[in-house]
């Protein structure tokens, strides 16, 4: 199996992805990936004003959805190629899920990762069977070194999404989805490279025509809104939901896209910080940026899914622990449990203990303390104090900078960028 050309025409790309394909895709793939949950989720409904439904692929053996369309693809060889071996460039969640499947099937994958690539996530793959080569300094250089690599060594590619055959893969999301809830009114899924999002609306709009089936980018990265919208929107920065930063999206996934769904959304970083932290709290599960993408739209977009049943695809559970906790903190402070209170005071004994009073005196935590006497435009004898604390809520931090203020303090907050 080799990535398909592009399609000159939507019709013929709907004819490479039928829902025969998907069915047949589930057929192939059942018993070797983890058949994953769809539930009701009470406390984002509530949030929301939606019915929210969500479906745990991040659950997965390799936290992502990625295995189903690179088992797939895996399972279309034929004994020469599996012999010979696959190759792939991606540093995400698709080499993980190739590494892993072919590993078990015994089919020698090779992963081609720009050098820039994070060490844990060349471990991460090495860790499931992948032999991973570093070559470039962007995706662009590592995937045009995986085809060369393919052509010399007589691999065969395997395209993270741009193909029918890992497209149908990933479509069984939505077969299984609308077996579970079969009365969903519409679908909100992530889109990268768009063979999430392709599969899936070809198994929906089968299964159920009227269904409504909505994508969603970040705004960073509007390759696909793009592509279909004829717009020319800024590609490019750092992104939460980096599993779907993509520049170029795929050219056989926009004809379907551009076909089977009724719109693409764009969610800010704030939303995907806010959507990641909700589902950690509430549903006590760890998702991706990219995987909170579809919650996130829902959230930036109340009026458009309210009293709607929508099904949402957490895609991927893979995100660094300590870019988690960077979150976690950060949405704390946005909603006034964390704060930073920045307080300017005259440098004699007594002056720091007198501010401290008030913050017993009103049950704020301190957690850290920040001395600034020589950078400062103040006088010789002045020093600003910055205090991070915890509190209930962002009501009683502001009953503790009035009452700083009312003893002559200058207070003010310190707020996120």
């Amino acid at each position: 199996m080799t990535v398909q050309p592009a399609f000159r025409e939507p019709a013929s790309a709907l004819e490479a992805l039928t829902i025969d394909h998907v069915r047949a895709a589930a057929g192939r793939i059942a018993g070797a990936i983890v058949r994953t949950p769809m539930m009701h989720s009470i406390t984002l409904s509530q949030i929301t004003g939606a019915e929210v439904w969500l479906k745990f692929e991040n659950l997965q053996f390799t936290a992502a959805y990625k295995e189903r369309g690179a088992l797939n693809a895996l399972l279309h060889l034929n004994d020469e190629q599996r012999a010979r071996g696959v190759i792939a460039a991606s540093a995400g969640n698709h080499s993980q899920g190739l590494s892993y499947h072919g590993t078990r099937l015994g089919v020698p994958v090779t992963i081609v990762m720009p050098r820039t690539t994070p060490t844990v996530k060349v471990i991460q793959t090495e860790s499931v069977g992948g032999k991973v080569v570093l070559e470039g300094e962007t995706f662009d250089e590592a995937y045009a070194h995986a085809r060369k690599l393919e052509r010399e060594l007589g691999l065969t590619f395997v395209h993270p999404f741009d193909d029918p055959v890992v497209a149908a893969g990933q479509g069984t999301v939505a077969l299984e989805m609308l077996e579970d809830v079969p009365d969903l009114d519409c679908l909100v899924t992530p889109i990268g490279g768009g063979g999430l999002i392709s599969g899936m609306a070809v198994a929906a709009r089968a299964l159920r025509p009227e269904i409504g089936i909505v994508g969603v980018e970040a705004r960073l990265f509007p390759s696909m809104y793009n592509a279909i919208k004829g717009t020319a929107l800024p590609c490019g920065g750092d992104t939460l939901a980096e599993g779907i930063a993509v520049k170029e999206p795929g050219a056989f996934t926009s004809h379907v896209i551009s076909r089977l769904v009724d719109d693409i959304l764009l969610v800010d970083e704030e939303a995907l910080e806010n959507a990641v932290a909700l589902l950690l709290q509430i549903e006590k599960t760890v998702v991706e940026g990219a995987g909170a993408a579809g919650l996130a739209a829902v959230l930036s977009n109340p009026e458009r899914f309210a009293g709607k049943k929508i099904g949402l695809v957490l895609c991927g559970g893979n995100i660094d622990t300590r870019l988690l906790a960077n979150v976690l903190l950060r949405d704390l402070a946005r909603s006034g449990r964390l704060a930073r209170l920045r307080v300017t005071l005259q440098d004699r004994p007594g002056a720091l203990f007198k501010v401290m009073r008030e913050f017993n005196e009103h049950n704020v935590n301190i957690i850290e303390i920040y001395h600034q006497r020589i950078f400062t435009s103040l006088p010789a004898k002045g020093l600003i104090t910055d205090i991070e604390c915890e509190a209930r809520d962002r009501e009683q931090i502001e009953g503790l900078v009035k009452a700083l203020r009312n003893r002559g303090y200058s207070v003010s907050l310190v707020e996120l960028d």
